[in-house]
């Protein structure tokens, strides 16, 4: 367990500047708190950078939940078009999810509301933010993913329902300093947001679990040899490899959308078993050990320590 929570601690370096605006895009109007989103109408392309609140954790906060849901709100009230600054109504193509932030892509569940709701026994209050977050991966993976090919760009670390958000997209780029991560196991808990059948779907059912149960940190480039993900480019390249494949793809899109939706219905996101999943978790919460809850409130103090400057 030591050695696991040391791997957790291994990135520490400090807070760099945040990622410029994609160059030749239009941010959304208005704002929309802790996602940004700019629209790119040479490959009709938007990309959903995750920010951070000043002094708040790159993770799955109730804002954080709320300025998706927003989002959703409005591309789907305008079509599943994107409405630009200017007011203009775009048709979207592809959706890229990415971050602001150099180091870190989004650290997951907010392991403080974790905490607090499993001391104060609030585990309605721990249901409905477990039900938030599935629901968040089930909109993108089998919504969005219905009129756009959908991407993560990784340039940092993703734990957890980062993780599991990065992986519920149709395709998954990392640059090569990229680290990805399901710690839950560390604190008793599980990954309840669709890992099993986002990584079932890649690799297997089997090598889906050995992963959920390793509380490992793994490198972009381990993962891209077993399979979960599908490129890796070097350090500051990611933006330049995402227009690549985009260039690439949208050589036969129609064609490859169409396989891509074969996919999903082959191996669809089941909502009820979703739900299941969630119960699940939250029994499992009610019973956490005492050992295990010390586990949980020091990675909630050290996922707060990283943006606390």
């Amino acid at each position: 367990m030591s050695n696991q929570l040391a791997e957790l601690r291994a990135v520490r370096a400090p807070l760099a500047g945040l990622h410029p605006q994609i160059p030749g895009s239009a941010p959304a109007r208005p704002a929309l708190g802790r996602i940004r989103v700019d629209h790119e109408a040479s490959s009709s392309t938007v990309w959903v950078h995750m920010q951070a609140g000043a002094g708040q954790p790159l993770n799955f906060s109730l804002p954080m939940l709320d300025s998706f849901d927003q989002a959703f709100a409005r591309w789907e009230s305008n079509g599943c078009r994107w409405e630009s600054i200017d007011g203009q109504l775009h048709p979207v193509q592809y959706a890229v999810l990415c971050s602001t932030h150099p180091l870190y892509f989004n650290l997951g569940g907010d392991l403080a509301h974790f905490k607090d709701c499993i001391r104060r026994q609030d585990f309605d209050g721990l249901r409905s933010y477990a039900l938030r977050c599935m629901a968040l991966i089930h909109r993108w993976e089998a919504q969005v993913s219905r009129h756009a090919t959908t991407l993560s760009l990784v340039q940092g670390r993703a734990l957890g329902g980062g993780f599991e958000s990065a992986l519920s997209s149709d395709y998954v780029i990392a640059e090569e300093q990229a680290e990805f991560g399901l710690p839950e196991i560390l604190f008793g808990l599980f990954p309840c947001s669709g890992a099993m059948p986002l990584l079932a779907r890649r690799i297997g059912a089997a090598r889906a679990a050995t992963l959920m149960t390793s509380g490992r940190i793994y490198k972009a480039s381990e993962l891209l040899d077993l399979g979960v993900i599908d490129a890796v480019c070097p350090r500051g390249c990611g933006q330049a490899a995402v227009r690549a494949f985009i260039a690439e793809h949208g050589r036969a899109r129609l064609a490859r959308q169409a396989l891509q939706r074969a996919r999903r219905r082959m191996l669809p996101l089941d909502l009820q078993e979703m739900n299941a999943v969630v119960e699940d978790w939250v029994d499992a919460a009610r019973q956490i050990s005492p050992s295990n809850l010390r586990v949980l409130e020091t990675l909630s103090r050290m996922q707060g320590s990283e943006f606390a400057h």
